[in-house]
């Protein structure tokens, strides 16, 4: 297994890009959600071929198909599960389709802090995803937390707009929205105190299976829906394309 130290690094810097997009929202004018489409897109395409191509093949190819299946899709439901209970506020409840809301009204404060919970709940699974993921390879393990990263700016964005504009705090807004991402590590840092025992070479397959069908349920409910509703359906598909292309000559190159 790789170094518990290198897969904490690269669950944190998947965290802390949350706060990253907060800092986009207030230093680029004009922020449009068009082209963070692509970003999404991007995003989803790596996560889905990493999910398939490396996370739930490596796991058949170690445990059996029917485990490792069993695995990849109780991740699924375990994640749609997770989303139901919590009641995550997506991105795409923002009222402007095109450009960042600028109007105040007093359920914006409500509705970044609910935001801010929901993405919060949300990166505990993507924190171990990233460390499990890292434990099995670190080339792996960056490749995961890359893609989770870039889709977590948008959330950062997500978080600190409405608080930003009902309160006219940018530090406030800001350290919501990077708070909510530390959520990543912390998750990361449970997953590996109540299972690192556990995990022998076959559990640690069985939960690459399993993390494959998290970040399958994230592309499906969450990215590809809001890149298609906030951008040209076209782009976004470049996007996920793109992804996919990269992650996949990458793999090339490191094999």
């Amino acid at each position: 297994m790789g170094d518990v130290t290198t897969a904490f690094f690269l669950t944190t810097f998947a965290g802390i890009s949350t706060g990253l997009g907060s800092l986009i929202a207030f230093l680029v004018p004009n922020l449009r959600f068009t082209w963070l489409s692509v970003l999404l897109g991007f995003a989803a395409g790596a996560m889905i071929y990493i999910s398939f191509v490396e996370l739930l093949a490596e796991s058949v190819g170690a445990v059996g198909f029917f485990q490792a299946n069993a695995a990849f899709f109780l991740g699924i439901f375990g994640m749609g599960l997770l989303d139901r209970m919590v009641g995550h506020i997506h991105m795409d409840t923002l009222p402007d389709g095109n450009t960042l809301p600028i109007s105040e009204n007093r359920n914006l404060r409500k509705a970044g802090m609910l935001t801010a919970l929901g993405i919060a709940m949300h990166n505990f699974p993507e924190g171990m995803a990233v460390l499990f993921s890292s434990l099995s390879s670190p080339y792996l393990g960056f490749s995961v937390a890359v893609a989770i990263a870039i889709h977590n700016i948008p959330e950062g964005v997500a978080v600190s707009v409405p608080i930003y504009y009902a309160s006219g705090n940018r530090k406030k807004a800001f350290a919501y929205s990077f708070f909510a991402g530390l959520t990543e590590p912390l998750g990361a840092g449970i997953g590996y105190f109540l299972l690192f025992r556990f995990l022998t070479p076959e559990v640690l397959f069985l939960m690459l299976a399993a993390v494959g069908g998290v970040m399958v349920f994230i592309c499906f409910d969450e990215l590809l829906p809001i890149a298609i509703r906030y951008g040209d359906e076209h782009l976004a598909f470049l996007g996920v394309f793109s992804g996919m292309l990269v992650v996949a000559l990458s793999l090339y190159l490191m094999h």
